[in-house]
């Protein structure tokens, strides 16, 4: 096959959705907005409901809405006439996603949805339709034209929908004043999330704490550095506190400077400046700090107290980087 006709193909497909999701501001109306004032004041979930396609963007917006602070569930409409009804709970609201609104599942749904005196939220796309009848709230989502080239398969409408699933959430967000630390709460296992709460001290736990006192020797002072695997150990004095700090790199420029070390110390050859952070700090804090410096390793602290070597490498290990 000519690559011409398939590039025009894929052009062509993606200017049709991109006219049609334009399309969807049209339908931000009253409708929309009561529907996202009800869900923030609703003290139950959002049940998202679908068949076919529709059903598949219904798991990727209850899926969306769990993570941005709104508690939802997706619930298959064949399944939900066949038992699930039993998870809509009386004070949930339900929204039922469908292109032409007239699928015998919804025609059986919907009805009994009403009897239970749960509201009805139809993300629809046809105006005339049962589904569009039936409920309490209507949230347009009409396309004029499928991508598919037969005008049947469910390309642009379930974009369509998907965009407005979008928009709900985001919405609901800046209405419940949903926040990053918040967004982190829902996300403890990604990288995303780990930016908005990993805390130094969370990751120098986990390490040894290399340290010897300003007047080791420089034979210590090595054996220290090899033994904790940091490339760096913290000059302490008495108190506990660092007053310095001596890298793999002080070593080399030592043995350069210097023919004999037999009589240096660990005061001789520290930085004694070295870049600190507060262990509470977040970890992507210590990491703006190291860019900024040009450096691979930070001194951690509480109260001037040694806490332990926060190493660049921390970062790459939890994905941070």
């Amino acid at each position: 096959m000519n690559k011409h006709p398939i590039i025009s193909s894929a052009l062509k497909s993606i200017d049709l959705q991109a006219t049609s999701i334009a399309s969807l501001s049209g339908f931000i109306d009253e409708s929309f907005e009561k529907a996202v004032q009800l869900l923030a004041e609703s003290k139950g979930r959002l049940v998202i409901s679908g068949i076919g396609k529709s059903a598949i963007v219904a798991q990727k917006i209850a899926a969306t809405m769990n993570s941005t602070g709104t508690p939802a569930l997706f619930m298959h409409a064949a399944d939900a006439i066949h038992g699930d009804l039993g998870m809509v709970q009386p004070d949930d609201i339900v929204m039922v996603i469908s292109k032409s609104g007239d699928s015998p599942e919804i025609k059986v749904l919907a009805p009994l949805l009403k009897n239970f005196g749960n509201t009805l939220i139809g993300m629809v796309g046809n105006m005339q339709s049962y589904l569009a009848q039936q409920s309490d709230i209507i949230i347009n989502t009409t396309v004029t034209q499928e991508a598919c080239p037969n005008n049947l398969a469910p390309t642009t409408s379930t974009t369509a929908q998907m965009v407005m699933g979008d928009a709900l959430a985001v919405c609901l967000m800046e209405t419940k004043g949903f926040k990053s630390t918040d967004f982190a709460k829902y996300h403890p296992g990604g990288a995303l999330g780990k930016k908005l709460y990993l805390r130094v001290a969370d990751l120098v736990m986990h390490h040894e704490k290399p340290s010897v006192q300003s007047g080791a020797s420089i034979k210590e002072t090595i054996l220290e550095i090899t033994r904790k695997r940091l490339g760096a150990v913290a000059v302490l004095n008495e108190n506990e506190e660092v007053i310095g700090i001596i890298t793999d790199g002080d070593i080399r420029r030592m043995l350069e400077k210097y023919d004999s070390f037999i009589n240096l110390t660990a005061n001789d050859i520290m930085s004694n400046t070295p870049k600190t952070i507060e262990a509470e700090e977040l970890a992507v804090i210590a990491l703006e700090k190291m860019r900024q410096h040009n450096i691979n390793q930070l001194v951690a602290i509480t109260n001037k107290k040694y806490i332990g070597i926060l190493h660049l490498q921390d970062m790459v290990r939890e994905g941070i980087i």
